[in-house]
């Protein structure tokens, strides 16, 4: 929950109060070196307080007595961290100061890397929405997978809604029977695609591209193919 609490020097000093003096901390969220590296721009929302990175988070934690000892990198959400931290003072391992120093080289600490952020996630926009627009006028049916936050925010910010995306499906039954925020576009069940056969599937979860793949692969008997980011926007057949 690091990444969603507004108040994080209360939040932390929270922890260190409930750790016991031996204990072990272990907290995991999204890597902000990976959301730089793969402009994952969709990943940031408003439940979002923070984003970190590894040195971030060590400088969170250390101001309320805590020490980052050790750090996984996770698969999960496009690429998180997962930390391991106690009451200081505790020796960084060999994978945290790995870690510290790639996201030093990557400029995690320089203004200029988020600058250089902005410009390219502009320029993804303009990708993603020349793609929609060279395929709808090369007659082709879209349809949406997923009623993910990540989706919403991309969909939003580049102007796609119904004009491109005929509807969208999800499994949650409290999501079918509604429309995407913003976009208006209609939320169905995923039989929605199998009786309507269109010719591409747009994964707006594309952290769960594969998954979503092999549940559909159904989408392969009449040609249909699929499309999602990864980082850049391609299709899958």
């Amino acid at each position: 929950m690091l990444a969603h609490v507004p108040d994080l020097n209360d939040f932390v000093e929270g922890l260190s109060l409930l750790l016991a003096p031996e204990g072990v901390l272990t907290i995991e969220f999204p890597h902000l070196l990976r959301l730089l590296e793969e402009a994952q721009f969709d990943t940031i929302y408003h439940e979002h307080y923070s984003y970190f990175s590894l040195l971030t988070a060590s400088r969170a934690l250390e101001r309320h007595g805590l020490a980052i000892f050790d750090v996984e990198e996770m698969p999960t959400h496009g690429g998180s961290l997962r930390i391991y931290a106690g009451h200081a003072p505790r020796e960084p391992g060999e994978r945290v100061r790995e870690l510290r120093e790639r996201e030093r080289g990557a400029g995690l600490e320089e203004l200029p890397t988020y600058l250089a952020f902005a410009d390219r996630v502009r320029r993804e926009k303009r990708e993603i929405v020349r793609f929609f627009i060279e395929q709808k006028e090369a007659g082709v049916s879209i349809a949406g997978y997923g009623a993910p936050a990540k989706g919403n925010t991309l969909l939003n910010y580049c102007g796609i809604g119904r004009d491109f995306i005929d509807f969208t499906v999800d499994l949650n039954p409290h999501k079918q029977g509604r429309y995407l925020p913003g976009t208006r576009i209609p939320i169905r069940d995923p039989d929605e695609i199998r009786r309507t056969q269109p010719a591409l599937v747009f994964i707006l979860p594309w952290n769960l591209r594969d998954e979503v793949m092999e549940q559909l692969a159904f989408v392969r008997e009449w040609g249909g193919r699929f499309a999602a980011r990864s980082p850049e926007i391609r299709i899958f057949l």
